[in-house]
């Protein structure tokens, strides 16, 4: 399978990418989460999608393969929009279906709503985060179904600033192994993407942890203007997802025609939890977008 890689021109500097596969159906654009996380989890799981299709990964500035410049100001929704504006420009994307997970939904949703860009055939929101606000009361309810001595941990160095410390890493892990990936033991690919990371963009834009955004995106919501999506669209999630099933129904709700499916046995993570039964549930869905 051909795979081609290389480098783009953005805001800030260089992102790398990879596109694979060939053939003349509508390509798959891949956006990662984080902020500052990397594609290879994601290239993991849906790189079979190739034998379909080009399918496109790249890391976004800052992380993974891509430039790592230091000025903290590249940081923010804006300049991430353009970035993904200047990688489908570069490759000729057009048309293109775009998939988001986690941060790549704000991504998505505010490309879509912000830019109103020609040439994009389908959105699929894979366990999204469209409303900071709600991400975060989603967490304080998961948090509180936790062990005592973990919410106190949790609570403890929040309150005192000490979310660097090694108690606090590891209160985040019990959270992390019910409500972000629930594998035992986790794909490697995590860890390879882990070391891959750049904390500074998730601090700056997110926050210390999952359940405690303090980033310029805390104060994030795209569903006043959902409605105005007019694609075909696919909201994806896992049962103990920390995007939650509720929530993600409700954005759902909010995007004209849109559908949705619950992976019963994953978290936030579902594309590599329940990977054959993610990727026929896209397949299917981009089919059936091509269909139409």
């Amino acid at each position: 399978m051909r795979n081609q890689e290389g480098f783009i021109e953005v805001p800030g500097g260089k992102v790398w990418y990879s596109k694979m596969g060939e053939g003349d159906r509508t390509p798959l654009l891949v956006l990662h989460g984080g902020p500052g996380n990397t594609h290879d989890p994601l290239k993991a799981a849906l790189g079979v999608l190739a034998s379909d299709r080009p399918v496109i990964f790249y890391d976004q500035l800052g992380s993974g393969n891509s430039n790592r410049p230091h000025d903290r100001s590249l940081w923010k929704l804006e300049r991430f929009v353009e970035e993904l504006a200047c990688v489908r420009e570069a490759l000729n994307l057009n048309p293109v279906h775009i998939l988001g997970h986690s941060w790549g939904t704000m991504l998505a949703a505010s490309y879509l709503v912000d830019r109103k860009p020609a040439g994009v055939n389908s959105i699929i929101f894979s366990s999204p985060c469209l409303d900071a606000e709600r991400w975060k009361q989603d967490a304080d309810r998961l948090l509180a179904q936790l062990p005592a001595d973990v919410q106190q941990t949790i609570q403890k160095h929040q309150e005192n600033g000490t979310t660097s410390s090694e108690k606090y890493r590891e209160a985040m892990q019990v959270f992390e192994r019910q409500h972000v990936c629930r594998l035992d033991p986790r794909p490697s690919v995590l860890s390879v993407s882990r070391q891959k990371a750049n904390h500074s963009v998730y601090l700056t834009m997110w926050g210390p942890s999952e359940f405690y955004p303090t980033g310029n995106l805390k104060t994030y919501n795209v569903t006043p203007d959902l409605s105005a999506i007019a694609l075909p669209a696919l909201f994806l999630c896992g049962r103990y997802d920390e995007a939650t099933p509720e929530s993600t129904q409700y954005y759902q709700s909010l995007v004209p025609g849109a559908e949705m499916c619950v992976f019963e046995n994953s978290s936030h993570l579902s594309y590599l939890e329940e990977t054959d039964a993610y990727i026929s549930v896209v397949r299917s869905f981009l089919g059936q977008v091509e269909g139409r």
